[in-house]
């Protein structure tokens, strides 16, 4: 008894240190590993860090517009017949003089033969009163026929000869209607719309295409009568026009001298031009008004997370943190800020994309 007594205590004694040990090691282990996790769970995200301050502003009054070409015309033929072979399709860019489409020409071509052959009857008929007059005129010399018979014959030849040269002129006619069977561009420009197709029958005066030229385009907007006195001709104007991700400079190129009868306000007319721009798109026109001292920021700092407008916000720790925003007017690269924020507050202006909630941002 006393011997296994004795070898049990001797294994306890032993053991003890071992325990004290490991569970000492358990520990550091486990504060290394609260350690780096508490490294790990903020994230470190490079990024500009923008201070907000008030900016003086040109404050704009904003009108609704229209892109439109400044040159535009419906092509139409000027013959009646079936359309055949039409050259091009829509959204293609063609140049003045190139070939659209062609009107069958089948009855074109048997007016110009009738026209040929009405102006051979009529060189024939010419002919023949010419040698009978000749032929009077000498008898007439000899005093073997009257004078009455001799202008009875001189006027015959006349009518022969204006005859034959009204038929000459009906055969340059039928054939001048040859070149209307082929429709060329009267313009460079793009094929905006296809009114007709192959096997249809053309009218004089009714379009089959429409062409714009692109090179050449304007916003047309209207004004009230405050804002038309404050215009004036060649004056710069910034547009908002969809699908541009900035504003558009243009100038004013065209005041109405008159007034809409039923809405009161004065047509305005911009000339424009920015790449890939477009007829048809919607405008905002941003006449200036005056300055004021607005609260602005960078429009790159603007977010949309989850359907929410808002910024990054730093704090003095240096940590981010999403704030939901309500915005103006935009200036250039700026934008008013009308609340959710307030000046000497820091946002994140630059790389703002990859920030999230809670991060350090790093300069």
């Amino acid at each position: 008894m006393s011997t296994a007594y004795s070898t049990d205590f001797f294994r306890l004694t032993l053991m003890k240190p071992l325990v004290v040990a490991l569970a000492l090691a358990l520990a550091g282990c486990s504060g290394e590993d609260k350690a780096k996790s508490a490294e790990t769970a903020q994230h470190v995200t490079q990024a500009q860090v923008t201070v907000l301050q008030a900016t003086e502003a040109v404050t704009t009054n904003a009108t609704p517009g229209n892109v439109v070409a400044l040159e535009s015309v419906q092509v139409a033929s000027r013959l009646m017949g079936y359309l055949r072979n039409i050259a091009v399709v829509e959204g293609q860019s063609v140049k003045k003089g190139q070939r659209l489409f062609t009107i069958d020409p089948l009855d074109i071509e048997g007016a110009v033969e009738q026209a040929r052959l009405g102006l051979q009857q009529a060189e024939d008929a010419m002919r023949d009163a010419k040698t009978d007059f000749e032929r009077f005129e000498n008898l007439y010399k000899e005093e073997v026929v009257s004078r009455q018979q001799y202008e009875k014959m001189k006027l015959n030849h006349d009518i022969a000869v204006s005859r034959a040269a009204q038929a000459k002129a009906g055969l340059g006619t039928a054939r001048g209607q040859m070149r209307y069977a082929t429709v060329t561009a009267p313009i460079n420009g793009v094929v905006t719309r296809k009114l007709a197709n192959e096997g249809d029958i053309a009218a004089p005066g009714q379009p089959v295409l429409l062409l714009e030229n692109p090179a050449r385009l304007q916003v047309r907007t209207s004004v009230d009568e405050d804002l038309y006195k404050r215009i004036k001709m060649g004056d710069s104007v910034m547009v908002e026009i969809d699908g541009q991700d900035k504003p558009v400079n243009a100038k004013v190129a065209r005041l109405s001298p008159a007034a809409d009868p039923i809405t009161h306000t004065y047509m305005v007319k911009l000339d424009i031009a920015a790449p890939g721009l477009k007829s048809g798109v919607f405008a905002r026109v941003l006449f200036p008004t005056g300055k004021r001292n607005v609260l602005a920021l960078p429009q790159a700092a603007v977010l949309d997370r989850a359907g929410i407008t808002g910024v990054f916000v730093v704090d003095d720790k240096g940590n981010a943190q999403y704030r939901m925003v309500r915005l103006g007017n935009r200036f250039e690269d700026l934008v008013e800020v009308l609340s959710g924020l307030n000046p000497g507050e820091r946002v994140v202006s630059g790389n703002a994309q990859a920030v999230n909630n809670g991060d350090k941002i790093s300069g």
